[in-house]
């Protein structure tokens, strides 16, 4: 017996965004702008659940002098809002908040375990991804 398979007609295979989706090279190198509008840092990374593909955190960026010296602070996916006037996200911190949030360096290893991801949402006051 033939078995039967669904093709999918796609327009393009190099689509990077649509109204409701976005690639993640496309989200990388996107502005993240504070409550106050004011620009905090850039999406660096995304980290992603690997059993759920759903997006954790987005790993801002900032600080150093061209790249070098610079830190990278795992923010929750949840708290990012896309604001299509600033073509950028936004959260409801701002960039001191940020700046005293859990963070590496740009030479660390970085433990992205349950207990590490419990102090960053506990800092920012939202539920955990896992739960």
């Amino acid at each position: 017996m033939a078995t039967r398979r669904t093709i999918i007609a796609i327009q393009d295979a190099n689509i990077r965004e649509t109204h409701e989706l976005i690639a993640s090279d496309k989200v990388e190198g996107t502005s993240v702008y504070g409550g106050d509008g004011k620009h905090i840092g850039a999406i660096e990374r995304l980290i992603l659940d690997k059993r759920s593909g759903r997006v954790s955190y987005a790993v801002l960026s900032f600080g150093g002098f061209l790249g070098i010296g610079h830190d990278h602070y795992p923010l929750p996916w949840g708290k990012l809002n896309y604001d299509e006037d600033l073509g950028g996200y936004r959260v409801d911190v701002t960039k001191e908040q940020v700046e005293n949030a859990p963070h590496y360096g740009n030479d660390a290893d970085y433990e992205w375990d349950r207990k590490n991801g419990k102090v960053i949402h506990d800092y920012y006051g939202v539920p955990p991804y896992w739960m």
